[in-house]
């Protein structure tokens, strides 16, 4: 009995609606850096950088959200 119990609570889904807006954010990420690194006009380098570095954040923890379900 306590080995069912056990096999039903690692099954379970840690999936929530939240996981969702993340994967949307993190594309909305990517979208902008393309559209920064491609612009014709002087590129803006800070802004650069600080779509590498979130979008960094983001992708490690869209990994950690998704090994969890």
């Amino acid at each position: 009995m306590f080995l069912a119990a056990n096999a039903a609570e690692e099954s379970a889904s840690t999936f929530t609606p939240f996981d969702v807006f993340m994967v949307v954010f993190t594309v909305l990420l990517v979208i902008g850096l393309v559209r920064l690194i491609m612009s014709r006009s002087k590129k803006n380098a800070f802004a650069i950088a600080f779509t590498v570095v979130s979008l960094a954040v983001f992708l490690i923890a869209d990994v950690k959200m998704v090994s969890g379900w």
